[in-house]
């Protein structure tokens, strides 16, 4: 039978990656945007686990709501990262630095 601490240790785990990758990777915007996706999975997980574990409902209604927010976050983000790579020819993160006003 998997327990909380199985769950919270997957989360935990799966969080430290998804920090890790994005401090390691610093040059591709789509690695970052899944490492913040990666994220949102191990939050997901946390509120999954607890819901289920006090018998409460509410949390797999967030996660419902998280997954719809990171849902229209990626769809809005890869859509300009499209419209940047047009004008740019590049998605690396130091040529992002020429947008500032």
């Amino acid at each position: 039978m998997i327990t909380l601490t199985y769950v919270l240790t997957l989360s935990g785990i799966l969080f430290a990656i998804a920090v890790a990758g994005v401090f390691l990777n610093r040059k591709n915007v789509i690695v970052l945007l899944m490492c913040i996706e990666l994220m949102l999975l191990a939050v997901n997980f946390n509120f999954v686990a607890f819901a289920r574990y006090l018998g409460d409902i509410g949390g797999q209604i967030f996660v419902f709501f998280i997954l719809t927010v990171a849902a229209a976050e990626s769809a809005i983000g890869l859509a300009i990262l499209v419209v940047v790579f047009r004008e740019r020819r590049s998605i690396e993160v130091e040529d992002l630095d020429t947008l500032q006003g």
